[in-house]
Formats: structure tokens, sequence, C-alpha cells
């Protein structure tokens, strides 16, 4: 039985915070389906979601590979399996929650900050220059304009719809509420979730899987290596090549200077098109 742990943001952030995305996880993935014996992939499932290109390129590697070993998928979530966390969770035949786990959240949403007086009162001048009409859309250094606005909305509704589709896909005949309370991006506890469909049981993970294959199954763990400076975010950059991010082990003036700015900008990016 092979258990692969999905826990955290979905998606790559930035040089100062990465997440899961199908880069990083195909190698667990197809690591799991490719152990001996197996009986069926059982899948930990913590994460609040993020990207959704990502959410729905790992959950599809999972059924690509479920499909073709012929292989039962079972999703157990812990703390939370909410908006790209519930995506993943949807790639399972069977989802399995505690009754304190917080599932659902199926929408799409957008965050930011506006600076522009802040800048005014500090003095700063934001220099911006564009080829394409819409290039610096909702730039957060800049007032907010009605037609971004409208424009995002439109490409949240799409996002949407793929989500929704997605579940509906995936659980069927098991939803049972109203799709305007389901895809509201509300999020549940576990014993609500089951009422509405969008989980089959409470259950732990081993006790499930020894009542379903017999006391003796034998759980195999599949991890990636658990380097300190991995675990702290510190070694590397985004994409796994040689180069390291920080030389010495410390970021440099540039680095910090570069990492910051980007991470502004970027987080604006991800922001509108999170789930």
């Amino acid at each position: 039985m092979a258990v692969l742990r999905m826990s955290g943001v979905i998606g790559g952030f930035g040089p100062l915070r990465s997440g899961m995305s199908l880069a990083s996880m195909e190698p667990l993935i197809e690591r799991a389906f490719a152990l001996p014996r197996l009986s069926a992939v059982a899948l930990i499932i913590n994460s609040p979601g993020g990207s959704p290109s990502q959410s729905a390129l790992i959950a599809k590697r999972i059924r690509d590979l479920a499909r073709e070993k012929e292989k039962p998928v079972l999703a157990f979530c812990e703390d939370v399996a909410a908006s790209g966390g519930y995506w993943l969770a949807c790639a399972a035949d069977e989802i399995f929650v505690q009754p304190t786990s917080i599932v659902g959240s199926i929408g799409v949403i957008t965050s930011g900050f506006g600076f522009t007086e802040l800048m005014d009162r500090v003095g700063v001048e934001r220099r911006v220059y564009t080829a394409g009409e819409h290039k610096s859309t909702l730039d957060p250094f800049r007032p907010e304009n009605a037609d971004d606005v409208a424009r995002l909305k439109t490409l949240q509704q799409d996002l949407h719809d793929v989500f929704k589709q997605t579940v509906r896909d995936r659980r069927g005949h098991r939803l049972k509420a109203p799709e305007e309370e389901l895809f509201s991006g509300e999020f549940w506890a576990g014993g609500r979730a089951i009422e509405l469909g969008l989980a089959d049981s409470e259950g732990e993970l081993r006790q499930v899987l020894r009542d379903r294959f017999g006391k003796r199954v034998r759980l195999r763990r599949v991890q990636g290596p658990r380097r300190l400076l991995k675990r702290l975010g510190v070694g590397r950059g985004r994409g796994g090549g040689d180069e390291p991010l920080f030389h010495g082990g410390l970021p440099g003036p540039d680095d910090w200077a570069a990492g910051l700015i980007a991470a502004v900008e970027e987080r604006a990016l991800w922001s509108r098109f999170g789930l």
C-alpha cells in the first residue's frame, strides 16, 4: 500500500517560497504507483489550495496512473482540504475526513493591496513601461481600473467553471446539495462535508486500510529527499537546477532586493488566479 503525503500550498510562489507542483510531485506519484504488489494508493491531503493549473495537473497525473495501473485511490483529509486541496482530493475514488477537517471552498479568489496613496505620501514614483494595452492589469501601485476588474471577473468565472466541472465529474451522483451551495466558495467541517456529498465517510488512514485490506497490510510511505536546507527552502531556486539560489548559505544584497521585488509582483499575479 503506497502512502503519499500532499501538504502545503499548491504552485510555485517565487524564489523565497515554493509549494506543490507537478514538477515536484510527479516523481513521487509515479513511484507510488510503481510499487510492487500494490493494492491501492492512499493520499494524505493537508492543503489550503493555490494554483488552479498545478492543482489540475497533479490531479490529472494521479487519475492517469490510476487508470493505467487499475488501482484505487483513497484520499484522507487532515486539517484542511480546501480549494485546490479539495481538487486534489477529487482525484481519489473515495474521500475520508476527520470530524475536524475543513473541506470545500470550491471557488476562485483574488486578493491584493493598493499602494497608491502610500507612495504619494512617501514620495515614491512607480515607473512601468509595457508593450500591450493590458500588460499592467491590476498593478497594485496604480489606481484600480473598472475595466481591469471586469476582465478579471470573467477570468475568475472561467476558472471556477473548470473547478466545478471537475467536482461534478469526480463526485457525480454522490453530491447531495444544490450547486448554488456546493460551489459558493463556502467550506465546512468534515461531518457536514459528508452530508453534502463532498466526502464519503469519516476515517483515519491506518484503521481504514486495515479494515479494507487486512490487519497485515503494509504501508509504504513515498517521499522525496529531506535535506535540512531543502526543508528550510534555502539552497536551490525553482526548477531543481544546479545553480544555488543563495551562495554560501545566505542571500546577497542583490538577491534580497530582486527577491523582494519579485515577491510583490509575483504575489500580485498569483492572487489574481488563486483557488
